[in-house]
């Protein structure tokens, strides 16, 4: 940092006291990161293998995409990871106005703020078809979708 020449105000501590102690194997671990994963980042279905310390996993992009990527098991998990939240924070669509069982409140507060919602868009109902014969309304009893082969050049 002082190469950088960046400087914190707040004392700085000479020594630092660490404390690990052992785990075990790290089942533990596992269930509380999962959770965190419950509805999260990655559905379990989408972990496709887990050999020789690489995980193979599905994902979509922004575009909907399907890729399959694999990563070493640390990179996934710093990949998991990043994902979730520090404590004390929510998910803003969990919470408030946004919540999925706001409905009723969200009403409330609309009367409140005497909220004139629009008409919902209906399309505009299509024309009859009329018989060119007689010029009856015709009424459609089926439809029949003709198969197009490929084109050959």
């Amino acid at each position: 940092m002082r190469r950088a020449g960046l400087s914190v105000n707040a004392p700085i501590p000479r020594e630092w006291i660490v404390h690990c102690k052992s785990v075990g194997h790290g089942e533990k671990g596992l269930v509380c990161l999962g959770s965190y994963l419950y509805r999260g980042v990655l559905p379990e279905k989408n972990i496709l293998s887990d050999r020789d310390g690489m995980v193979t996993f599905r994902t979509q992009d922004n575009t909907g995409q399907e890729m399959i990527q694999s990563a070493t098991g640390a990179e996934f998990l710093w990949m998991l990871l990043r994902h979730v939240l520090p404590k004390r924070f929510r998910r803003a669509r969990d919470y408030g106005l946004l919540h999925g069982n706001s409905k009723g409140l969200l009403q409330v507060v609309q009367l409140l703020l005497r909220v004139v919602l629009p008409e919902p868009w209906r399309p505009k109902p299509k024309p009859p078809i009329c018989c060119p014969q007689c010029g009856g309304v015709m009424e459609v009893v089926a439809v029949r979708v003709s198969e197009v082969g490929p084109e050959l050049s």
